[in-house]
């Protein structure tokens, strides 16, 4: 199974980071949509459909956190889940990101391993990538 993931940076090379260290960290991506705020992001999602996003916190026109404010305010968006990533990393910054909906954060700088083991425990898959209950025997499916 792969997953289609959105990345929010107003920086274009972090945006290329991002995508290269989770296409080498194993992570199964099918599709990576990007966007350079957040209110772009919003753009983007009305005619896409993504199983996570990765928010940069710092951004012009809408950052991370008003970005997870809107998406909460959606009933449409509001069930994706959101990793924020940020070079501020203190306990109380990343609280306020939990308080706010965040499903996860990422310190940076950040390895391959810590991004691809953050976006399963989001995603709820095993370390293979896989849902749990998708193990189960195809055969008893009459379809």
């Amino acid at each position: 199974m792969s997953f289609n993931v959105l990345i929010v940076d107003d920086s274009n090379t972090m945006r290329a980071v991002i995508k290269k260290v989770i296409s080498i960290s194993g992570f199964k991506m099918d599709q990576c949509i990007e966007a350079g705020n957040g209110k772009k992001a919003l753009d983007v999602l009305t005619d896409n459909w993504v199983d996570v996003i990765i928010s940069d916190i710092n951004m012009p026109e809408m950052n991370g956190f008003e970005l997870l404010k809107k998406l909460k305010e959606d009933d449409l968006l509001k069930n994706i889940p959101v990793i924020l990533i940020s070079t501020e990393s203190s306990d109380e910054r990343m609280q306020d990101a939990f308080d706010m909906g965040a499903k996860g954060f990422i310190k940076k700088p950040f390895t391959p391993e810590a991004v691809k083991k953050i976006l399963y425990e989001v995603i709820g898959v095993s370390d293979e990538g896989e849902y749990e209950g998708d193990r189960g025997d195809d055969e008893a499916f009459d379809f």
